[in-house]
Formats: structure tokens, C-alpha cells, sequence
């Protein structure tokens, strides 16, 4: 078969047709950077101490010397999962006794008190997932990251197999519905389940979509849709969030609202087309013609009377090739569940959200810039080895926050510039026949490391440089060894696996092709989880030192 993107050359590049696809593209995004973290804001665990009955009869002076003081981090606070015995309490307010020291305590018999400073109500809150049900809290947010893991499993091969667009709007459709019944969850179990589902509809979307878009747009459209359109709008979903969330207190009325978007979504269904490019792999011509014809229409140019002249169509040795190329995609989700926690650090959680989020802005416009115009390989390295070197040096600038806050924040630019290369770099490595199994096999990985990271900041009970070594050595690392993935700048995307196949051969050359497959995997594997547990140190150790009181 010809180039496919010779054969379409006659629609030009940002024709109307162009514009309005980028534009209804983006606009589904927003569902999916809206509902990414929800967990964060839903499943938030706001300070918390015994409750004291009313009946108790004790004045206010008395119900706030009830509860033990313990010292945390050096700081005295109020204990959240015990108070003094209220019998022994009531007796010395009775004696006019004012020390309480020595009395014996017991657990929160009555249930808890929680700060309404920032959160009205959460699932947390509502369901006492505190103290000694405090493991369920976590549990439902891996519940959810598994969801993301299954919807990835199950709509790569789905997508290739019967569209784009069924799978995209189906996903929408399986995200919006849950994150409306979760309003409704009457349990902990019951919501937990539906957290599952949320996360199943969410990362689908996210894929699907970011492949239905580099399928239809071609040349430098499809780097500034990939690049730069589709992770802003992304970002700008993610920021829509802590807004809600500060506006509405209350967890049930946040994920009504955050159904929004995504029914919003729905009716565009019939406004954007199904990817030509997948119509051509499947052999459908007829069907890939009569869409490219109407584009001509709309961009007000004459197709030609033969579109594609067809030789001979062969998806041979696939579960050959797709070992090889799974391996390439993995690092294409990683700065999933780069905010997670964020509600656990100081200052306002929604302030938090918000600046993190506002750093992808500029990596994301950076890299941009930096692939319209450099291959590759050569911006990945330069990036990733950026943020590496910010992240080592940290270890010898711990005694000063403000320098120590500055190259977090390098590092973090630097490893999310990376990544965004590397999100369209591996987008131009797979042939169309595969793309979306592989790239939802990358996010499956990706999903793994988010149930793995959280237990990195663990490591500082032996060393509190430990967790930067760890992301710094592993993402210098990955930036080496992406030598081993062939270059793809200024070339078409593959659509077969013979396409595949020359482009291996011609880096490889004299590497044996087991060699550079095994270097692909050790790149990926490596980087995948050093990037990813990267993110779970850097929001901590950034909003730990922001000049803002702890509450």
C-alpha cells in the first residue's frame, strides 16, 4: 500500500477540516484531566479528633482537655484517634481539677469530629474511614488505579479491533454514568466498586483519544495537537477540579459536578470522524475514502479519483512485533497520579493542586517548541538529564529550602518536558495497526507504578536522601539508554509492521534485534517507575517547605 500520508496530502494540513477536529478533540479531553485525581479531593482526609456528647455536660475549655496532646514532627498536636477517659474527665471537672495528665485513654467511642476548614464533607468524613478503618481510605484509591489498569487492558485491543470512536464515546459514556452514581453510594463497598468503574472509563478515554487525533492529523498539526492542544486541555481539566471542589464542600454534589463535562462530551460523538488511517489498516477503503472526500469538501480542495492504490495489505507476525513495541510506550502515562496525596500536605489543598498542575503548562509549551524543530531522541535525553541532575543535586542543598524548592521544581519541568516527548515520539514508533493496544499497554504499566510509588517516601525512615537518589539515578538512566529507540522525526507514521520492521532494522543494524529489544525494555521498565516515583516525592518535599502555616 502507499504512504498513507502521501496518499491524503491533498487535504493539506490545518484546513478547516484540521481546526475543527483539534478543537471537538480537545474538548473531550476535559473529561478524563477532570476526573484523573478526583480520589484526591473525594476521598480527603481533613484533621480529626474524638467527639465529646453533648451530654456530657462539659464546657468548652473542658471537651478541648479531653483530648491527649502528642508531639508530631516536634510539634505538639491534638491526638485524632484517642481521648481520656470521658467518666474520669467528667469527675475532675466536677473537683474543679484541672490536670489531666495520667489518666488513662480509650478509643473514640462516639465517633469523630472532623474540620470543616476546607471540606464540608468527603467519603473519609462520611464513612469514618479513620483510625482503625484508616487502611480503607488507600485501598479505595488502588481500587481505582486497578480500574485504570483494566479499562487500559481492555480498550487497546478493542479499539484496534472494531474503531476508534466506539471505544473513545464508550468510555466517556462508562465514566460519566459512575462518576454520577457514586453521588448516590450508600456504603464504603458500594463506592469503592464505583470507583473501579470511574477509573476503568477514565484512562480509556484519555488513550483512545489521544490516538484518534495523531491517526487524522498529520505533519505538524498532529506534533502541535499531541504536544501542545491536547495536554493543555488536559491540564485545564485538571484545574477545573480543585476549583469545583472549593466551591462545593460536599463530595456528593463535586462528583455530580464533575458528570458534567462528560455528558456535555456525548453529543459530539456524531461530529468527529472515525480514523481514516484505522479504516485503511482494516482494509475498508471505501468507508476511508467516502470520510477523506467529505474532508476535501470541507477544506474546499479536489480529492483525486484513486486515493489509495492498494498492493497488498499484511498484518503478518503480529504478536512478534507487538512484544517488541509495547515496550516502547510504557513511559507515555507516567506523570499519572503526579498529585496524588495532595490534600495530606500544608497549606490549602486546593492552592496545591492548582500551582503543581500550573508546571505542566510549561513543560508541555517547552517541549512543544523544542519538537517542531529537533528530533527526538536528542530533546528526551536533554530534558530527562535536566530534571535528573536537579533531582542528585538536591541531596546537598536539604539545609536550604529555597534553593532546594527551586530545583524540584526544575526537576519536575524537565522530567514532564521529557515525558511529553516522549509522548508523541512513541505515538510516530507504532504502526496503526496496533497503536492503541500498544499505547493501552504502556498505560497498564503505567498504572502499575501507581499502586508502587506511595511506598517510596517510605525509604526516608533510612535515608532522606534515598527516595532522590532512587528517581534521579533512574531517570538519568532512561535518558542513556533511549538510544537504543529509533529516531522517527520528519517521518511518516508506520501503518504496518513491515513499515515497523525497516525502521528496527535500520538502527539495530549491527545490535543484534535481541539486544536492542532487551535495551528498549530496560529503558522503559526503569524510567517508567523512576519517573513516576519522582512525582510522589516532589509534590511532598515541595509543600512541605511552602511558606504556609499547617493547620
Amino acid at each position: 500500500m502507499t504512504d498513507y500520508e502521501e496518499s491524503v496530502a491533498f487535504l493539506g494540513t490545518w484546513g478547516p477540516f484540521q481546526r475543527r477536529v483539534l478543537f471537538l478533540l480537545c474538548l473531550i479531553a476535559v473529561p478524563s484531566g477532570y476526573n484523573i485525581l478526583s480520589v484526591i479531593f473525594l476521598l480527603a482526609t481533613p484533621p480529626h479528633h474524638c467527639y465529646i456528647p453533648t451530654e456530657s455536660n462539659l464546657s468548652q475549655e473542658w471537651i478541648e482537655a479531653s483530648i491527649p496532646v502528642q508531639q508530631v514532627a516536634g510539634l505538639p498536636e491534638r491526638s485524632s484517634c484517642s481521648r481520656y477517659e470521658l467518666d474520669l474527665v467528667q469527675n475532675l471537672s466536677a473537683l474543679g481539677t484541672r490536670s489531666g495528665l495520667g489518666l488513662k485513654q480509650e478509643g473514640c467511642k462516639d465517633g469523630w469530629t472532623y474540620s470543616t476548614e476546607h471540606f464540608q464533607s468527603t467519603v473519609v468524613t462520611e464513612f469514618n474511614l479513620v483510625c482503625g478503618d484508616q487502611w480503607k481510605q488507600p485501598l479505595s484509591s488502588l481500587v481505582y488505579f486497578l480500574g485504570g489498569l483494566s479499562g487500559c487492558l481492555a480498550s487497546g485491543p478493542i479499539s484496534d479491533r472494531f474503531g476508534r470512536k466506539p471505544v473513545l464515546f464508550g468510555a466517556i459514556v462508562i465514566l460519566s454514568t459512575f462518576t454520577c452514581a457514586v453521588a448516590f453510594a450508600p456504603s464504603w463497598p458500594v463506592s469503592t466498586v464505583i470507583f473501579f468503574m470511574m477509573g476503568l472509563g477514565q484512562i480509556a478515554s484519555y488513550i483512545v483519544v489521544f490516538v484518534l487525533g495523531s491517526e487524522i492529523l498529520t505533519g505538524r498539526t498532529r506534533v502541535f495537537y499531541s504536544n501542545l492542544c491536547l495536554p493543555f486541555a488536559y491540564v485545564f481539566g485538571m484545574m477545573m477540579l480543585p476549583c469545583s471542589a472549593y466551591l462545593v464542600g460536599h463530595w456528593r454534589h463535586l462528583s455530580l459536578i464533575m458528570a458534567v463535562p462528560g455528558l456535555a462530551s456525548i453529543p459530539l460523538c456524531w461530529l468527529i470522524p472515525e480514523s481514516s488511517r484505522w479504516l485503511v489498516s482494516r482494509g475498508r477503503l471505501q468507508e476511508a475514502e467516502l470520510r477523506l472526500r467529505s474532508a476535501a469538501l470541507e477544506n474546499r480542495v479536489k480529492a483525486p479519483d484513486v486515493i489509495f492504490r492498494l498492493t497488498t495489505v499484511r498484518n503478518s507476525n503480529l504478536t512478534l512485533c507487538c512484544s517488541h513495541l509495547v515496550f516502547r510506550f510504557s513511559l507515555n502515562m507516567s506523570y499519572f497520579g503526579m498529585q496524588f496525596n495532595m490534600t495530606g500536605l500544608s497549606g490549602n489543598p486546593f492552592l496545591n493542586y492548582v500551582l503543581v498542575s500550573g508546571v505542566e503548562f510549561l513543560a508541555f509549551a517547552a517541549s512543544w517548541l523544542v519538537v517542531r524543530s529537533f528530533p527526538r531522541r536528542p530533546s528526551f535525553i536533554c530534558f530527562t538529564l535536566l530534571g535528573s541532575l536537579a533531582l542528585l543535586l538536591i541531596q546537598i542543598t536539604l539545609s536550604h529550602p529555597a534553593i532546594t524548592l527551586s530545583l524540584v521544581m526544575l526537576g519536575k519541568f524537565g522530567i514532564l518536558a521529557g515525558i511529553s516527548v516522549l509522548y508523541i515520539f512513541t505515538g510516530e514508533l507504532s504502526p496503526t495497526v496496533i497503536r492503541n493496544t500498544a499505547l493501552s499497554s504502556c498505560a497498564s504499566f503505567s498504572r502499575v507504578g501507581c499502586c508502587v510509588s506511595p511506598y517510596l517516601l517510605q525509604l526516608v525512615v533510612i535515608s532522606q536522601y534515598l527516595p532522590w537518589i532512587i528517581v534521579g539515578s533512574l531517570s538519568l538512566l532512561s535518558g542513556f539508554i533511549c538510544f537504543f529507540l529509533p529516531e522517527t522525526f520528519r517521518q511518516p507514521l508506520p501503518d504496518t509492521i513491515q513499515q515497523m520492521r525497516r525502521v528496527q532494522r535500520s538502527v539495530c543494524g549491527a545490535t543484534s534485534h535481541s539486544l536492542c529489544a532487551m535495551g528498549r525494555l530496560f529503558c522503559v521498565s526503569t524510567s517508567r517507575f523512576g519517573l513516576f516515583l519522582l512525582q510522589q516525592a516532589t509534590i511532598t518535599r515541595v509543600f512541605s517547605w511552602w511558606p504556609s502555616r499547617r493547620r
